[in-house]
């Protein structure tokens, strides 16, 4: 079996699919064959993430504008 034929192949069959239900299988079997991001990541990361995703929901949060002017001397013109 030449696989590049048979992904093109597949590729010409998909774009002529009208069943939603078809396309919704496809996506459920790529988003398996990725794996979830969140799994993926280290513990640190995830603990990083879960912190400002508390701060967010407290109102702890900077405007880009704000961000932007504190780290201006870093910034590449």
């Amino acid at each position: 079996m030449d696989i590049q034929i048979e992904k093109l192949n597949l590729i010409k069959w998909l774009t002529d699919v009208q069943e939603p239900s078809v396309i919704e299988r496809f996506i459920a079997l790529k988003n398996d064959q990725q794996g979830d991001w969140w799994e993926q990541i280290s513990e640190d990361e995830k603990s990083e993430i879960e912190e400002g995703l508390a701060q967010a929901d407290k109102g702890e949060v900077f405007s880009h504008e704000e961000v932007m002017s504190k780290y201006q001397k870093w910034r590449s013109k």
